[in-house]
């Protein structure tokens, strides 16, 4: 199937500018056009884009993105240093994650402080937050 740049803006939940972006950094290619000059995009383009998108949600970068794709189109030049981007991007997730892990402890006992009967003029979740506060002031 062909797509249109609106059409596949849309499909992907993206603008149009984005797409052509893209094109510019060289994370899609060119699209065939069609005589007027309409750009027509492919379904693997469609499937490029939304990949592109999941794992800038996963917090890559469009550089870090761009040399991913490098590894998957198998461009030599973009490969040569995978090896040193793979293990600095792991380290970051690594590192992601413990600090997920030391937000859910702390959101974890938050939560169990809380009790059934949520009544706002005695919340146990805000006085804590605000016995920190106050700790930080008198540092």
């Amino acid at each position: 199937m062909e797509y249109r740049i609106g059409e596949i803006a849309k499909t992907c939940n993206v603008n149009k500018e984005t797409i052509r972006y893209y094109e510019r950094m060289g994370l899609i290619s060119e699209p065939t056009r069609t005589d007027s000059g309409y750009r027509l995009y492919s379904d693997e383009t469609v499937n490029r884009i939304l990949f592109i998108k999941r794992i800038q949600d996963l917090g890559f970068t469009l550089t870090e993105i761009h040399k991913l794709l490098g590894v998957v189109d198998k461009d030599e030049v973009r490969c040569a240093d995978m090896y040193d981007f793979v293990v600095h991007k792991l380290d970051d997730v690594r590192k992601k994650i413990r600090d997920l892990q030391r937000i859910e402890c702390m959101l974890t006992d938050l939560k169990n402080r809380c009790p059934d009967e949520k009544a706002i003029h005695e919340c146990p979740i805000i006085e804590a937050l605000m016995d920190n506060k106050e700790k930080e002031g008198h540092q």
